[in-house]
């Protein structure tokens, strides 16, 4: 078979690397793919995640028996439709179906409607009729203020008085600090508690939830800093306990799928579900319409079912047949990043990678690319994801680290406390 990929970073390499292990895959295209891709897929860097002509018009050049379309920008623009029209079976959600992540008023609104526990919040299509809410009786601070679009995982502010709040509503609203994803806003409550990453396998009716995660969005130590894009993850997240999963498959992942098939938009894909474990219970923070990044470079691994199947599957609606296995284990996975993320840093900085991995750590290229000579260099601000696999977290942490000290390329930076929350409180 002759796969095809969209995307190019290290959530992008987790897929390929996975579809590679079923022995039917002959070709896998990257659309665009970067420079550690190549060495696994055949990578096409002319055509990029928007280009949807072009990713069908390749698609149908090819003769692809399968796709997968794993960015956001992508399924919110109707490239599974298209890539459908033209009969090639793919793996994501049409458009429909990925407003769920592409408009947080459509996914608020959605938990509203039916009864999906999640933060209060207000939508707000009028910068002064934001300020004029952040100033009313009973609001309290911190708020949460979320661009309605899609902004690369980094439209959210938490302002932690009035004055921050209000700044915030300007920047996004009045000075686009988001472009035209923060044209609308929504404004919720503050919730507290462990933050749990699960993504599930669906069709649209039959759900199979894989391991949970924990990510680390802040930029520094501590969880300070900036919000990223994702700087390390661990799985399982030991917060999530089995009690905890079964009520959220009753109260949560089950009426979501219920949802969106009442709304006309029946979900097939993988659908991600940000909650927050309150003390009043789950709650939903966020849905994407996709593999998270870099929650995929830890849950994969830990995936004993071919993946390729349980796609295959969730395209057929047929998941409801197929047990899907998971490891015992745990992974973790450590983002290097080059000094300056998420705001200003340096690229085309050359990479230096070890001659030799222990057989359980993998490096998923993010955000490099290959010069004219062959050589790898830096070319976005998470450049690499340094995974491990091992059959606790603890050994998990300590070989993912030992092998992110042996990658080297100047302003190379890294958190050095992933996990260390997750450690915690597995010894409560």
């Amino acid at each position: 078979m002759d796969l095809l990929v969209v995307g190019g970073g290290g959530r992008e390499h987790a897929i390929i690397k996975k579809l590679k292990e079923n022995p039917q895959v002959e070709t896998i295209y990257a659309l665009p793919g970067n420079g550690g891709i190549a060495a696994d897929a055949v990578c096409v860097p002319e055509i990029g995640v928007k280009d949807i002509d072009k990713i069908v018009d390749f698609a149908r050049s090819r003769a692809i028996d399968f796709a997968v379309v794993a960015p956001d920008d992508p399924l919110a623009l109707g490239c599974v439709d298209r890539l459908h029209e033209a009969g090639i079976p793919c793996f994501g959600p049409d458009a429909k179906a990925a407003r769920i992540e592409a408009s947080k008023a459509f996914s608020k609104n959605l938990m509203k409607k039916y009864g999906i526990p999640t933060a209060r919040y207000e939508v707000f299509d009028d910068p002064d009729a934001a300020l004029n809410y952040l100033r009313s009786p009973g609001v309290s601070f911190p708020i949460v203020i979320k661009a309605d679009g899609l902004a690369l995982g980094k439209g959210v502010l938490i302002p932690q008085g009035l004055r921050e709040a209000e700044f915030s509503v300007r920047i996004i609203m009045e000075e686009g600090a988001f472009g035209d994803s923060g044209s609308r806003i929504v404004i919720e409550e503050f919730l507290t508690g462990p933050e749990v990453s699960v993504l599930a396998f669906t069709d649209g009716t039959a759900i199979v939830p894989m391991v949970s995660s924990m990510d680390h969005k802040r930029a520094g130590d501590g969880d300070t800093g900036l919000n990223t894009g994702g700087m390390g993850t661990v799985a399982p997240n030991p917060c999530y306990t089995p009690e905890i999963a079964a009520e959220c498959m009753e109260t949560i992942f089950l009426p979501t799928l219920s949802a969106m098939r009442s709304e006309g938009c029946p979900f097939k894909g993988c659908l991600y579900f940000g909650l927050m474990l309150t003390p009043e219970g789950p709650r939903v923070i966020e849905y994407n319409c996709r593999f998270g990044d870099p929650e995929t470079q830890v849950v994969l691994p830990l995936l004993k079912t071919d993946l390729l199947t349980v796609m295959q599957a969730v395209e057929n609606e047929t998941l409801g047949d197929l047990a899907v296995e998971w490891s015992d284990g745990a992974a973790a996975c450590v983002i290097l990043a080059s000094a300056g993320y998420p705001d200003f840093y340096k690229r085309g900085i050359p990479i230096t990678l070890p001659e030799r991995l222990p057989p359980n750590v993998t490096i998923y290229h993010a955000g490099d690319k290959l010069t004219e000579d062959g050589s790898l260099v830096t070319s976005g601000g998470r450049v690499l994801g340094v995974a491990a696999s091992a059959r606790t977290l603890k050994e998990a942490l300590a070989d993912a680290y030992a092998a992110a000290e042996s990658v080297k390329f100047q302003d190379k930076y890294l958190r050095r406390d992933i996990g260390r929350r997750a450690l915690a409180a597995m010894e409560e």
